[in-house]
């Protein structure tokens, strides 16, 4: 009997629920003494596959992250913790909502300094993507969370699609004239 024929059916959004808590050191900042984009981008890969795997019962990888915006810096010395739940749930796939907040200790300032949602797959130990346990939606926000969640995926497959169609037209005399107004020349 595999461990996937062993899962439930549905597991409730409070399930998976992770935060990660963790203190900025001065070796994850950058030359202007805010902490690195990338480290943040680490960690909150780190708890998307805590919840992921934690709601799936199996191996997660990332698919896609969409929502990088980093809105506040974050500075050494502050306590960064990400909130992560599971959102949605497809087949094989779990959209996983992150909310990150940093607090200063010494004034107890708490600032939101983005929130980012991954994408991620369950695997089983062939590596194979497999089946995820359905999603108990425990409150009117994770409703939300979930309608909001297919909204986004129909906006993102619309977004593929136009661009790509878009990007068949950039082609010749157009170049130029979208080019015209813009900051660069042909070096060719």
């Amino acid at each position: 009997m595999s461990a996937s024929s062993l899962l439930p059916d549905f597991r409730s959004v409070s399930y998976s629920r992770v935060t990660l808590t963790e203190l900025m050191i001065p070796g994850y900042a950058n030359f202007g003494g805010k902490i690195h984009g990338g480290i943040l981008l680490s960690l909150m890969d780190k708890v998307a596959y805590a919840a992921a795997s934690k709601h799936a019962g199996t191996y997660c990888v990332t698919v896609s992250v969409d929502g990088v915006d980093f809105l506040q810096p974050v500075e050494v010395g502050e306590l960064v913790s990400l909130l992560a739940s599971v959102n949605y749930v497809g087949r094989t796939s779990l959209l996983v909502g992150i909310k990150v907040i940093a607090e200063d200790v010494r004034t107890g300032l708490v600032k939101h300094t983005n929130t980012s949602y991954f994408t991620m797959v369950a695997k089983n130990d062939a590596g194979q993507p497999t089946m995820v346990p359905g999603l108990i939606l425990d409150s009117p926000v994770d409703t939300r969370r979930f309608l909001e969640a297919i909204k986004r995926r129909e906006f993102k497959q619309r977004y593929q699609q136009d661009f790509a169609a878009v990007r068949e037209t950039l082609t010749g005399n157009q170049q130029e004239e979208l080019l015209a107004k813009e900051r660069c020349k042909f070096g060719y």
